[in-house]
């Protein structure tokens, strides 16, 4: 539509006539464009305002924004209609009015035509107006639901990361915050405090759930630990509860137990 509108504040703005019956031969045509684009625009917002896309956030602005292209596009239309009301017409006069003398018909067409003109102006203002509120709406539109999706993949990720015991979450969690590894990967140690063992860290690392920095040395300061993006998934899922613990009881000790119950 954006193109439409653009067209036509063209052929508005570059329109030659000569005031009379030319200039509402030019200007017909340019009225009942203005008012088709009107008319399809009506139709779109209609669209937006049934759609789906009224649940997406910030939709509320493009709504507005479409209503106004209807709105301008109406104005333009409105300021065409003004420059056929404005247009000197050649009709004969009432009875016992004298007909226009070449003076009073060049000074009735200067007046219409400055008349004329400052409503073609108005209508080529209205048709930009139209034309940058449709270019905007489409970036709108695009960008919104780019958002929407966005979120839509979050939310997705978050229930499909990557899923881990809650011994596995809580290094996780500390090792976000920084940790290094030491001594010929026998020690790992967090910025916090939590302690980590060394059979959470193979399995996260194992995974793909964290990397540590072999450019340097274990001796010494030790290789940083850094949580990858696999594992900021898990961490965006909630925390998995702990196993509850359970005991294994000895056949004879079983037996016992199970009589002593009966009783």
């Amino acid at each position: 539509m954006a193109h439409d509108f653009e067209t036509l504040k063209a052929r508005v703005r570059d329109i030659s006539y000569t005031p009379g019956t030319d200039a509402l031969r030019h200007i017909s045509p340019l009225l009942l464009q203005a008012q088709d684009l009107t008319a399809t625009a009506l139709v779109r917002l209609t669209a937006l305002d049934n759609s789906a896309y009224t649940s997406i956030v910030g939709s509320r602005a493009g709504l507005e924004l479409m209503a106004s292209v209807v709105s301008s596009s109406s104005l333009a239309g409105t300021d065409l209609a003004h420059v056929v009301l404005a247009n000197p017409y050649e009709g004969a006069q009432f009875a016992g009015y004298p007909a226009d003398d070449e003076a009073v018909r060049t000074v009735r067409h200067a007046e219409a035509i400055t008349q004329m003109n400052g409503h073609l102006d108005d209508a080529v203002h209205q048709l930009d107006l139209c034309a940058i509120g449709c270019r905007y709406l489409a970036t709108g539109i695009t960008e919104n639901l780019a958002s929407e999706r966005e979120h839509e993949s979050a939310a997705v990720r978050q229930t499909t990361g990557p899923t881990v015991t809650a011994a596995q979450y809580d290094a996780l969690s500390a090792l976000a915050g920084g940790g290094l590894l030491y001594e010929s990967a026998t020690r790992v140690a967090t910025k916090d405090g939590t302690r980590v063992s060394i059979a959470t860290h193979r399995a996260l690392h194992k995974r793909g759930l964290v990397t540590r920095d072999t450019t340097t040395s274990l001796m010494g300061g030790g290789q940083k630990i850094t949580v990858t993006e696999q594992g900021r998934q898990a961490l965006a899922r909630p925390r998995p509860n702990a196993a509850p613990t359970t005991t294994t009881l000895a056949g004879p000790l079983k037996a016992a137990v199970a009589q002593g119950a009966q009783r």
